[in-house]
Parts: structure tokens; C-alpha cells; sequence
């Protein structure tokens, strides 16, 4: 499986010649989804669920399917019948020859005064990846890879580190990244590296890792 970043929460991943997309969000670039079989889509807030994005995917190739939550889907599935699945979680699926399971049920607290939305995690392929979406969900399974989000308004870093420990993977490439500066990354880097127990990494935009 070949694993490519995108700007902040969005990656594609690419088997056997199909290509999956996880969040192509309004953060990420405005062709991140485009060339996708499936798109995942893991709740509604805009760095995550772009309808302009998604639908240009859609349009694009008329065989794509997007497999989301109820928020995201009521959104979009008027403009393509049967082509939007809607999911929640201990839902499983297979989505462009990739086996995948949903968790997870909500946002993580932004503040107490936020009302939290829903939010959903997806482990593909038996755990070979896990994007938790907004999040720091623990599935049920092992996870070779985690997508870590690595800052966001609702996180601080101490959280993060013990979310790694918890999971254990074996490798966490940072997603969720756009609001954090250059000047900061080292810290991150460090900190998470040395303290999380797991093989710390992080692509640049564009770049890509065989899993």
C-alpha cells in the first residue's frame, strides 16, 4: 500500500492500482481528491468536508462512492444517487478493494460550551491504517500505522504523546498539521518522538511512504 500526505488531514492511499481518500478537506489542496475510486469522510467540519472538492472528485470519475457520517452525507448524496453510503460505528465496508472498519462515535471536547458533533475513525485493511478523524479513538484492533493528529484547537501535545503510547502502532505519520508552524514542528518532533514509544515520522505535502 503506498501512503501519500496531503495538506493537513487528507491522505490518499493507493493498492492494486485504486486510490482511497480520506479527507480532502478545505485546508487541503483543491485537487486532493481527484483521480479517487472511494472517498472517506471522517465528519463536517470544513478542514475535513469540502463539498466543492468532494464534488469534483465525484464528477470526475462517475464510478466513485463516498462512505461518510449522516451530517456529511445528508449533504451530498441529493446530487449523487446510490453513490453515497452513510456509516457510523462497528460499521464495515470494503471501498475500493480496501477493507474497511468505522470508530469511534464523536468529536473530540473543543471547549465545554461547543456542542460536540459526530465523528467517526476508519482502520483500513485490518489496521495497516487508522485516520481517527478529530478524535483520539483507541480501536479494538491493533494499528500498524496511525495517522496522528498532531495539532488542533481541542489537543495539547501531553495528549497526543499518550495517545501514541496507548495504541502502540508501529508508525505515526502526523496529519491534522496546517495550523502548526515551522518554528514549533522541531518540538513536536522531539517531544512526540521521544516520549511516544513509537517511530515518530512526517511527510511534506506531496510527499509519499510504502507501507
Amino acid at each position: 500500500m503506498k501512503l501519500t500526505k496531503k495538506s493537513h488531514a487528507c491522505v490518499r492511499l493507493e493498492k492494486d492500482g485504486r486510490t482511497l481518500v480520506l479527507d480532502p478537506g478545505g485546508f487541503s489542496e483543491e485537487d486532493a481528491a481527484l483521480g479517487a475510486d472511494a472517498i472517506l469522510v471522517t465528519h463536517e467540519h470544513p478542514d475535513h468536508f469540502d463539498e466543492l472538492r468532494l464534488r469534483a472528485a465525484m464528477e470526475d470519475n462517475p464510478a466513485a462512492e463516498i462512505w461518510t457520517l449522516k451530517a456529511v452525507a445528508e449533504k451530498i448524496s441529493a446530487a449523487f444517487p446510490g453513490r453515497v453510503h452513510t456509516v457510523g460505528h462497528g460499521d464495515t465496508f470494503t471501498a475500493a478493494g480496501f477493507d474497511v472498519q468505522v470508530h469511534g462515535e464523536l468529536h473530540a471536547v473543543i471547549h465545554p460550551d461547543i456542542p460536540r458533533i459526530t465523528n467517526v475513525g476508519y482502520l483500513v485493511d485490518g489496521g495497516t491504517v487508522f485516520h481517527p478523524g478529530d478524535a483520539l479513538t483507541v480501536p479494538d484492533h491493533p494499528v500498524e500505522t496511525l495517522l496522528l493528529p498532531v495539532m488542533a484547537p481541542w489537543s495539547k501535545i501531553s495528549e497526543v504523546i499518550d495517545y501514541v503510547r496507548e495504541l502502540r502502532p508501529r508508525r505515526a505519520y502526523d496529519i491534522h498539521d496546517a495550523l502548526l508552524t515551522d518554528l514549533a514542528r522541531p518540538i513536536y518532533d522531539r517531544q512526540i518522538g521521544q516520549l511516544g514509544g513509537s517511530e515518530h515520522l512526517r511527510l511534506t505535502s506531496g510527499g509519499s511512504a510504502d507501507l
